[in-house]
């Protein structure tokens, strides 16, 4: 009986209302009563946003340390403005100052990179902006700080600079074969990637463009046979092949980096474009890879988070498996969309 009425419910009562949803963002509401299918990114976005907004503006709180890395973005973009504002930055500089000032106590050398950025842009911006009631106070703050260790690791300065614009020995013709030549590739020799293989295609994912430099992600790298092979069951789709995963990267974004509900996608976003970089620096180094798709399913979700030991704001973005193409295995033909198929200029309504 409970089957046949919840069959009636998704066939005639549903249907209608969804549709009126459509036209009434009010009714769309309801949906969640009738469906928890969001109800686990809901639950991310919400413990994300939570962590970020509380930052402690301590030396090891990672909300701080993505605000830092906004807003030294952010700094950087007013820096290159034409024509550049004679006072800019005034509604977060003073914050801005206080969490470099925090993490400037932190001797953990995974951030001293960004320290050095920060410092360095830091230095400029004030070099350049104005005086302002607003600005001043935090200029002589940097100002009084105590030296940063990190920032003596490299001799120039990581400031705006003008790119290098010398032709590069890269044709077109060379990106299509590259582009051709990456393909889904399911089956792998029985032979070990080297991490120096991995890390050098991981430098080049890094350089991948994220909103507001945030990089809201990482790569969880998994060479250990038994664990690719374990961790590359868990999603849909790999039945058949997961057993000869020689080694396999899990992507995990992370909602901490966002004080809003709006930027709730960039972790996806961000986390393909790496992804895609990634492939194909493995590519140019023999390595053959392979996208794998992560639908939201609940229970597969919490198999990953037990696996990868995930916090709620943690999501998986996808899977890739890695290793040496097996040289008899076939790859699919995935016919690809014409050009005018997903191409169009200039096409705005009326």
């Amino acid at each position: 009986m409970r089957s046949l009425i919840k069959k009636l419910i998704n066939t005639y009562f549903l249907p209608p209302l969804w549709r009126l949803a459509v036209w009434w963002p009010l009714l769309a509401d309801i949906y969640f009563v009738f469906s928890g299918t969001f109800r686990r990114e809901h639950r991310a976005v919400l413990h994300g946003k939570l962590q970020h907004t509380s930052a402690t503006k301590e030396a090891d709180d990672q909300g701080s340390i993505y605000t830092l890395r906004r807003n030294v973005h952010r700094l950087e973009k007013g820096l290159v403005y034409r024509p550049r504002r004679d006072v800019f930055a005034r509604d977060y500089i003073g914050d801005t100052v206080a969490i470099y000032q925090v993490l400037l106590q932190d001797p953990n050398e995974r951030i001293a990179p960004l320290l050095k950025w920060a410092h360095d842009v830091l230095k400029e911006y004030f070099s350049v902006v104005a005086s302002d009631p607003a600005i001043d106070p935090p200029r002589e703050k940097f100002a009084a700080l105590p030296p940063c260790s990190a920032c003596t690791s490299a001799a120039e300065e990581w400031i705006p600079y003008q790119r290098d614009s010398t032709p590069l020995n890269i044709t077109i013709e060379d990106l299509e074969k590259l582009a051709w030549r990456r393909r889904s590739v399911r089956w792998y020799q029985d032979k070990p990637v080297p991490r120096e293989v991995i890390d050098r295609a991981m430098e080049v994912a890094k350089l991948s463009p994220s909103a507001c430099n945030r990089q809201p992600f990482e790569f969880r790298v998994l060479d250990d046979v038994e664990l690719a092979r374990k961790v590359g069951a868990i999603p849909m789709g790999t039945t058949g092949f997961s057993q000869n995963f020689p080694c396999l990267v899990v992507i995990v974004g992370d909602l901490n980096a966002y004080f809003s509900e709006r930027d709730r996608h960039v972790i996806y976003v961000d986390g393909g474009l790496a992804a895609m970089a990634f492939q194909f620096a493995l590519e140019v180094q023999g390595v053959g890879s392979c996208c794998i798709n992560w639908p939201d399913i609940e229970p597969l979700e919490k198999k990953m988070a037990k696996a990868l030991n995930l916090d709620y704001n943690h999501r998986p973005v996808m899977c890739i498996s890695l290793g040496y193409p097996d040289p008899t295995g076939t790859v699919p033909y995935s016919q690809k969309k014409s050009l005018d198929e997903i191409r169009s200029y200039n096409k705005v309504s009326k």
